[in-house]
Formats: structure tokens, sequence, C-alpha cells
């Protein structure tokens, strides 16, 4: 009878403690959890309520305490934070969706051909496309506008080459644009037929002078661009992406789209050298918000490797005597990151010849003044000199890199550089020692989106075709570990985001 006397009061408890259970949107149970927080975390189940994980732990912790409106039972299944693409052109690449694809083309003829099948019959004011490079093509070399002339004598016609240093242009976009007549431009080049008129090929400055001319989309055709944009890389696995340059009017659609819900992608993004993006982001501070972080600037020092405007400290082996562009003055641009210091700002600049980057350090050195926690960013970090790697550490600056250009450019970078420079170049290892993370991105849409093709192209040092068999300079491939690490935590890190 004693014993009967206590059932009620236990069945009272065991109704009490399945009420008290708090209620979640999803539970994950039977996972295996990798946390990738730094301290090695792992997990079997994890509870998430409006869109937040909420609780990780063992399965029956989070069974015990949560009830889940789903449960889902993935069966043993891998599972990783959402990825981080710590250095990309979200909205570059939201806009190219619209324009014709160029890449993976084999040849000149082959892109006219393209662009004759899109745009034979269609009314948009200019022809556009993205994607080329001749150093993929049977004739390695740089077209000549003459197709294009033919093919659209009334319409102007852009191409940007697949890194967006370079532009191949109509004669009637020239014109448009008032190029056709340009002796020279600042940080770029035109180049030229015997006769001294453009061949249409435009590289760095002269090819920001283009399409800074091309009419800009509205904000209705961008907010869809990047709906649209937003589907394809979440559905790769990408939860954060770092959009390395935007002006602030970009910066505050961004921010207008996460606050209706229209965009839900978090978003890193790095404010262009302006006076009117210094202007307003001194004024308001930036952006900080739980989807939107803009508290950095970035800069160009040089071009890019694939068109000769890399800026080294010795000449191109396969072009004598030419060095590539330096984009700005050092003095004007120690000027501006003295300038975004007092401010609180982080820097990030892109430099891929080893010219640059001797630069671009002595620079950040002079500003910060050793060691230090503002985390600013040398991105690419193509081509270093060996005297100019333990720099890094010593100046706590971060190398930022996009290991699926060393998978992309190990076809001909041995060409530009010649055999003593290749072997010291995309050197990804050296680089992560010195500081003991190295954030990976993919500077999409110069390559793909695909998180996966990073990860390979870090560690095992091949492209998606599994070339070379044995990898490309295995001593500088990172660890698995270390490759989730780049696209997790460690971009975080670099980003300022010390909690996500």
């Amino acid at each position: 009878m004693s014993a009967l006397r206590h059932l009620p009061f236990v069945a009272l408890l065991l109704v009490g403690c399945h009420w008290a259970k708090e209620p979640v949107d999803l539970v994950i149970r039977n996972a295996h959890i990798v946390c990738l927080d730094g301290a090695g975390t792992q997990a079997q189940a994890m509870a998430i309520h409006k869109g937040q994980i909420v609780a990780l732990g063992k399965e029956h912790e989070i069974l015990n305490a949560y009830r889940g409106e789903t449960v889902e039972d993935v069966q043993g299944a891998t599972v990783y934070p959402g990825l981080i693409d710590a250095h990309s052109h979200l909205l570059g690449y939201a806009l190219n969706l619209a324009h014709t694809d160029l890449l993976g083309t084999t040849s000149w003829e082959e892109v006219v051909d393209k662009l004759q099948d899109e745009h034979a019959n269609s009314t948009t004011p200019w022809v556009r496309g993205r994607g080329w490079d001749q150093n993929d093509w049977s004739v390695p070399e740089f077209p000549d506008r003459e197709a294009l002339d033919e093919l659209f004598p009334k319409r102007p016609v852009a191409l940007q080459r697949i890194d967006g240093h370079a532009v191949i242009a109509n004669r009637h976009a020239l014109e448009l644009t008032r190029l056709w007549e340009a002796k020279s431009l600042p940080g770029g080049e035109i180049l030229r037929r015997p006769d001294g008129t453009p061949t249409g090929v435009l590289v760095d400055g002269a090819a920001d002078s283009l399409l800074a001319r091309i009419p800009e989309p509205s904000a209705d055709t961008k907010t869809e661009a990047l709906r649209i944009a937003a589907q394809r890389l979440v559905a790769c696995g990408l939860t954060t992406v770092t959009d390395a340059g935007l002006d602030v009017d970009d910066i505050a659609l961004l921010d207008s789209l996460h606050k209706t819900g229209d965009l839900k992608l978090r978003v890193v993004a790095m404010a262009n050298p302006t006076e009117p993006n210094f202007h307003v982001m001194a004024q308001r501070g930036g952006w900080d918000t739980p989807r939107l972080k803009a508290q950095s600037f970035k800069f160009y020092m040089d071009g890019a490797l694939g068109s000769r405007g890399a800026a080294l400290l010795e000449p191109y082996d396969d072009r004598p005597g030419h060095r590539g562009l330096l984009l700005q003055s050092l003095e004007e641009y120690e000027a501006q990151l003295a300038r975004i210091h007092r401010d609180g700002f982080q820097a990030a600049t892109h430099a891929i010849g080893d010219s640059a980057a001797r630069l671009v350090l002595g620079a950040y050195e002079r500003v910060l003044g050793g060691p230090n926690d503002h985390r600013w960013r040398l991105e690419h970090a193509q081509v270093i000199h060996p005297d100019d790697v333990n720099r890094f550490g010593q100046s706590s600056i971060i190398p930022s890199v996009q290991p699926t250009h060393a998978t992309s450019d190990m076809y001909w970078a041995g060409v530009r550089l010649g055999r003593g420079r290749i072997r010291r170049a995309y050197a990804y290892a050296d680089l992560r020692d010195q500081l003991g993370m190295i954030p990976l991105g993919t500077d999409f849409p110069v390559e793909d989106v695909d998180p996966r093709k990073t990860f390979l192209a870090a560690v095992a040092r091949q492209d998606a075709a599994r070339y070379p068999e044995g990898g490309f300079h295995m001593d500088q491939a990172l660890q698995p570990r270390e490759a989730m690490l780049g696209m997790t935590l460690w971009a975080a890190l670099a980003s300022r985001m010390d909690t996500l």
C-alpha cells in the first residue's frame, strides 16, 4: 500500500518533466557534429529554433531538454557548421548570372559563337559577358575586337576576363565611353594594334574606367539578382560570404534586404576606398548587425597574374621588361590606411605579385607599428618573396588566400613566373605557419562558388579533374582539418567575427 501511495506523484513528475522540455523548431539527432570551434568540440545532436542553433550535446542531453516540432534522424551523417567564403564578390556574382557565361571556352571563336547565339536577337542595351581566359585557348593570346565590331556594329560589347582585371570591348563601346581616343589611363593599359588603334583589350585601370561608365543596374535588378544568387550559395553550404569591394549604397541595400527578410545570407562587406565611402563609413561607424558586418575597406595595389598586371619585383618571364602594374601611389595609399586606422576600421588589400605584397607589408607595418589585433589582411598573396614571408607573423598581418587560384593558374603560371618563382608561389602552408591560421575563399565569380573545390585544392592541390596526379607542390598543402577551419573559424576571425 505504501508504494502505491506514491504512484500519482511519480506520474505527475514524469508529466512535469515532459512539459518542461523547451520547444524548438528542429532537433537533429543521431549525428556526428563537428563544431570546428578551435577546441575540437563534437556532438551527437543539436536543437535549432528560429534559424539559430540553441544547443549542442550528447543525444540524450538534447532529447531530454528539447522538444522539436520536427525531429530529424540523420543516421550517423557528419554535420559541419555553415561555411564562410572569406573572399568573394557577391553582388558581382549575382549580376553576372544575367551575363553570357564564357567560363571554359577554349578559343576566341567559341566566345564569339556564344555571343551570337545569345545576343543576335536580344534587345539589351549592352552585350555583357564574363569568364574568358586566353590562357585556356589553343592560341593563348589576347583577342582583337574585329569580330565584335562585325557582329555588333551598333551595340556596345564588354566582356570581362575571368579575373575581372581585363576587358575586351568593341569599337562602339570604346567610343561610347570616350576611351577610343584615350592615350593612357592611371594604373591601366590599353593594348594597341600596330597602327596605334586599340585592340579592344583593356587591363586593370583601363578596364575599370570602361566598366564604371556602363549604366548602373537598378535597385530592383540588384535585389532580384541577389535573391537568386543567395539561393545558389546556400545550396552549396555557404551561410556567410565576404564581398570584397562595395560602395556604401550597395551595403545599405544589403542591410535593407536583411531587415525585410529577402536576404538571409550573412555578408561581410568591404567598402571601396572612395571619398564618399570614407565619409559615410566614418560618420555611421559602418554596419554591424547579426547578418551584416561592414567594418573594413578593400584596397588594390596591383592587377592579376593572368593579364600580367600583378606587380613583380623582376620582369615577367614571358614579357621581358614588364613588371606589371601598381594601381595607386604609395603615398596616397598609406594616408588612406592611416585614416581608416584612426576610425577603427580594418584594411584588406589586393596584392598578388611580390612587389605589390612588399609595398603593402611595409605600409601596414608603418601604420600598425608591430604586433597587434587589428587583423589587417593581405588578399591573394600569390607570389611572396622569401624575405617577406616572416613579416606576416611579425606584424600580425593575415594572409587571405583562394586555393582554387593555385589549381586554375598552375597550367600557365610557370610561364609567367619562371621556374624559380613558381616554386615559391601559392605557398599556403608557409603562410599558415605565420599566425597559425589562414582564411580561405574563392574570389567568386573568378572561381567556382563550390567550397568542395576549395577543400580539394587546399588539401590535395588538385583541380576538379583531379589533376595533377600527386598534387601541385604538395609541400604547401593544408591538412583536411585546417582547410575546414579556413572556411569556418579562421575565416570568421579574419573578419573580426569573434562570435556568430
